[in-house]
């Protein structure tokens, strides 16, 4: 059985070749400030993407996309104005996405939700 930290980063590696066959061009990885931790941060055609990424092996807890709650996405939007501050990105197009992974040992299967903060 996996560990929750082994799941993460499988899941985030995944999303990680998803992103990059799918044309975008990944920046940086776990990027962690005083707010919180971005998971993947990535250029799509002119717009710098926050992606959130999350894994589940099974559906015990719901679906990954139920995890990122109120009190997360006000996270990922802190940290990512720090980003875009710190790295003075004032001027792009910036979206934040999250990245479903479903790991089921058989398959894997990946559901990419755009704009979802």
């Amino acid at each position: 059985m996996y560990e929750n930290r082994e799941i993460g980063n499988l899941g985030e590696n995944i999303a990680a070749k998803y992103l990059e066959s799918s044309g975008y061009h990944i920046l940086d990885r776990n990027f962690r400030a005083r707010q919180g931790e971005l998971d993947i941060i990535a250029v799509d055609n002119d717009e710098l993407v926050f992606v959130e990424v999350k894994t589940r092996t099974n559906g015990t807890y719901g679906r990954p996309v139920d995890a990122i709650n109120r009190v997360k996405q006000s996270h990922i939007k802190d940290t990512a104005k720090y980003y875009i501050y710190k790295n003075h990105l004032e001027d792009c197009y910036v979206r934040i996405d999250a990245i479903e992974v479903y790991d089921t040992h058989d398959k894997i299967l990946i559901n990419h939700i755009k704009n979802i903060i």
